[in-house]
């Protein structure tokens, strides 16, 4: 399944990789067979610019499911959730469940894994959009 919150960075590594699939002209050259989404997202989400950002497009989402898997995989890619549960104190089979599907996360416990990570929650306001009027 694919996120919103997958940029064309993300996408770009992909096709960067995939177009050097069988492209080698050396035998002692090891081919690329595949790359995986997720490893490179992982590797991606170790900058904290682009966890930031990652994270905020996954909140835009009317599912809080993908926030969730989002702060997941964030998690994931900054050392796991034991090391989480470390950092906030918070128990790491709570933080397991809490980071599930069907995880129900206290926001005292999403601003513990997100400031654990050098962020905090904050609010905005959202412009209206204009509604088109119907063509008479």
């Amino acid at each position: 399944f694919c996120y919103v919150a997958a940029s064309r960075k993300h996408k770009q590594k992909i096709l960067n990789k995939q177009r050097g699939i069988g492209m080698s002209t050396k035998k002692t050259t090891k081919r690329i067979t595949w790359v995986s989404y997720e490893e490179l997202l992982l590797e991606d989400l170790k900058d904290p610019v682009e966890a930031a950002a990652y994270l905020k497009i996954s909140m835009e989402d009317e599912d809080p499911r993908i926030f969730l898997k989002a702060l997941s995989r964030v998690a994931k890619a900054n050392g796991g959730v034991a090391l989480l549960a470390k950092k906030t104190g918070l128990n790491r089979e709570n933080l397991y469940r809490t980071l599930s599907s069907k995880g129900n996360p206290k926001l005292e416990s999403i601003d513990a894994m997100l400031r654990s990570f050098g962020m905090r929650l904050s609010v905005e306001q959202v412009t209206p959009q204009r509604r088109r009027r119907a063509a008479a």
